[in-house]
């Protein structure tokens, strides 16, 4: 991952429509954006749960998905595996990262004989211990989202990497809610993960717009992750909060403009504002002065622009005798008083 600015990711997830070739388009269109990276999810329906219409497989959330089971919808999101191979090879052609969120130790196996580079842990996955452990076991970097997280369970979920002798921790700031609303977002929760856990931090984003990763970069964020959509007419289970490759484009923008607006901490000037300067005030000669005049507050102003003395030295020169003349509009210097 990147370590000199945000490491921009274009979720994949669901928004294929059961087609490879968009899937493969969609790729392609994440590296227009600008994006760094594309991330799929490994899992089938049968990984992910059981077949079963009994009551607790309804998904009764208060989702857009309210009235499906988990079955169906897995079913219809899923990412084919034998795609996998196909779009790692597409990412590498554009120049992406690709990488992707396994749901068990099967998908682990797959991604590990793929050279999958990092690994995603979903919100729901934070309390699967034993699927961290895996993965955290294969020594590559580990994002893990928090969405339905409490305090322990990111502490778990942290201290099962670092008992498995992983410490390349990224824990993003998630709201579980499909779009979530902004006032959801909690962005200061990112600056205490950073602290309560010496992790990097970042941002899993469900919200509409570009608010919240801005806010994300000024705070910190060494991560964004934001569904990714070629076009919403596709459909789909994630379509209505993903961005199209026009909206993650301005996103992307927004957030490169906003870690440059972050700068770095120096004092030192850029040549612009230097350049500024002759905005500044200084000392003048405001009327004509003769040889032996004193110096008073009408005849040596602090004026615009700021080639002359310093103002600081108002006060010091006051009062004292000119050694030569002078005329109205010349800079002060000292050496008229020495």
């Amino acid at each position: 991952m990147k370590k000199d600015s945000v490491f921009i990711i274009a979720e994949l997830s669901a928004n294929h429509g059961g087609k490879i070739e968009i899937a493969k388009e969609t790729i392609r269109a994440a590296k227009r954006t600008g994006a760094d990276a594309i991330k799929l999810q490994t899992y089938t329906a049968d990984t992910l749960t059981l077949n079963s219409a009994k009551d607790d497989f309804i998904i009764k959330s208060g989702s857009i998905w309210d009235g499906k089971s988990y079955y169906d919808l897995y079913q219809e999101a899923y990412t084919p595996w034998e795609w996998h191979e196909e779009l790692f090879k597409t990412a590498k052609e554009e120049g992406l990262v690709c990488f992707s969120s396994p749901f068990d130790k099967t998908a682990v196996d797959l991604l590990e004989s793929l050279n999958n580079p990092i690994y995603k842990i979903a919100s729901f996955e934070i309390t699967d211990i034993p699927l961290i452990e895996y993965v955290a076991s294969k020594g590559k970097p580990v994002i893990i989202s928090t969405g339905i997280a409490e305090y322990d369970d990111i502490k778990l979920a942290i201290e099962t990497c670092r008992n498995a002798g992983n410490n390349d921790i990224t824990i993003l700031k998630c709201t579980s809610s499909y779009p979530a609303p902004i006032d959801e977002a909690n962005m200061v929760m990112m600056q205490r993960f950073a602290k309560d856990f010496d992790v990097k931090v970042g941002l899993s984003d469900h919200t509409l717009g570009n608010t919240v990763p801005v806010v994300a970069t000024a705070l910190g964020a060494t991560v964004i992750e934001k569904h990714f959509i070629l076009d919403k007419s596709i459909g789909g289970p994630d379509a209505s909060f993903s961005l199209d490759e026009k909206e993650f484009t301005e996103m992307v923008t927004a957030v490169r403009n906003a870690e440059k607006a972050m700068g770095k901490e120096s004092y030192e000037l850029t040549e612009k504002q230097k350049a500024g300067k002759a905005f500044a005030r200084s000392l003048y000669v405001a009327e004509d002065i003769k040889e032996g005049d004193v110096i008073t507050e009408k005849n040596v102003r602090s004026v615009r622009p700021g080639f002359g003395l310093h103002p600081k030295y108002l006060k010091e020169v006051i009062g004292k005798v000119a050694n030569e003349d002078i005329e109205k509009g010349e800079r002060f210097l000292l050496s008229i008083i020495d």
